[in-house]
């Protein structure tokens, strides 16, 4: 099947403009670097965070649109940073890529809100299948724009209702910042 020149493999037309971001977590800087270069290569924008806290603080500040996500971190572990990833009504998918492979860690990241679950030792070529395969249904779960809306990059501005959205997240602007908007 050919591919259209320019538009990466798996994004829709609208998404195919920007590149996806993906925050990487992991203590573990091999694994780190090697996600980082392979996505990077796959055409994603990586951001990195060492530990449970600083992964909290990247997803308020960059909004990616995926998080990367190992169980074991040297201060609050994945399933934590999940559950209030969770809990704090923050809905970027969470794929837990970690050494920890019994069937109840599976069935523990899955229930805290994971969107999938891979083990270390992992094959780069699946992995990045499986972040191309839960963006697409988590782009198909958005809400369409409106019919009046207008749209550039993560921006949606809503030319009915005068709301303005960034990354989903609406935003206060005066009627003259509208305006030059």
């Amino acid at each position: 099947m050919g591919e259209i020149p320019g538009r990466q493999p798996g994004l829709n037309t609208a998404a195919a403009s920007a590149k996806p971001r993906v925050l990487v977590v992991d203590d573990e800087t091999n694994i780190v670097n090697l996600v980082r270069m392979s996505l990077r290569f796959h055409g994603f924008d990586v951001e990195t965070a060492g530990s449970g806290g600083e992964a909290l603080a990247a997803v308020g500040r960059a909004r990616p649109d995926l998080v990367v996500l190992d169980v074991m971190l040297p201060d609050l572990d994945g399933f934590e940073v999940c559950q209030r990833l969770r809990d704090g009504d923050m809905d970027v998918p969470v794929i837990f890529l970690t050494a920890r492979h019994a069937h109840a860690d599976k069935v523990a990241g899955l229930t805290y809100g994971g969107d999938d679950y891979v083990t270390k030792p992992f094959s780069v070529d699946e992995l990045v299948a499986r972040f191309r395969a839960v963006l697409r249904r988590a782009r198909r779960n958005e809400p369409a724009p409106a019919a009046h809306a207008l749209t550039f990059a993560d921006v949606v501005l809503d030319e009915d209702t005068h709301e303005v959205t960034r990354a989903g997240v609406p935003l206060e602007l005066s009627p003259t910042e509208y305006k030059l908007l």
